[in-house]
């Protein structure tokens, strides 16, 4: 099929070809990518950690705190969970704003990622100002937990010992005896010359400005904007 009909110079139409056989080296190479992890073994058997879980409504504010264990968070033993590490809490005193556009994103699929999957955002924040966040933000399809009190963030590498927050996207699974399993944690740091693009994909913000001339560019994503950039 041909990308447009509009008539572009030769120059053009061969890079444009170039492109895209780069394109498509580059979907098959990130197919090659989702099967590795795939085929990744169950990891180790993680502790049943307890969370703090606030009213399931926004509004609803006078709401009891209620505790959750990660083995509740499965709706079923043969889901996937799939967890969103919050930049907010402890050292982090406010919102991470890059975290809270990634969750934007997320409360808008959620319908569809319920059909495969459960998913959870975890932040070091009491659930009072989490959920005050989440007013503010519009935040209504999602699971917003609190590990204040526990060491999951600690022990899947999204906290420090001072209490720094990093953004990072972990992913369990059921054993037959019920007990929570690690397969996969991933983080924005790849490597000592990677340190911010290593779970990019997960909005699609970043994919969108990688479309245009300019790219990314150096902006960064904010709690509020003001007028558009020219």
């Amino acid at each position: 099929m041909h990308q447009t009909r509009l008539t572009e110079s030769a120059e053009y139409i061969a890079r444009r070809e170039e492109l895209r056989q780069a394109e498509i080296k580059l979907m098959r190479h990130r197919e090659e990518v989702a099967e590795l992890r795939r085929q990744l073994p169950a990891g180790a058997v993680v502790d049943d950690y307890v969370f703090a879980e606030g009213p399931a409504r926004l509004d609803d504010a006078d709401a009891p705190v209620a505790p959750v264990r990660l083995s509740e968070l499965f709706s079923s033993a043969a889901r996937p969970l799939v967890i969103y590490h919050f930049m907010y809490g402890k050292a982090q005193t406010s919102p991470c704003p890059m975290c809270t556009m990634w969750i934007d994103g997320f409360n808008g699929v959620a319908q569809h990622l319920a059909q495969n999957i459960d998913f959870a955002i975890i932040a070091a924040a009491g659930i009072p100002s989490l959920r005050a966040h989440a007013r503010a933000r519009g935040w209504d399809r999602l699971r917003l937990l609190s590990s204040a009190e526990s060491t999951f963030k600690y022990d899947l590498g999204s906290e420090d010992a001072d209490g720094n927050q990093d953004s990072t996207v972990s992913v369990f699974t059921l054993d037959p005896g019920g007990s929570p399993r690690h397969r996969y944690t991933a983080h924005p740091r790849m490597a000592d010359d990677i340190d911010q693009r290593g779970i990019d994909l997960l909005s699609p913000v970043w994919q969108l400005l990688d479309l245009t001339p300019q790219g990314r560019d150096d902006w960064y994503a904010q709690l509020d904007y003001g007028p558009a950039r020219s």
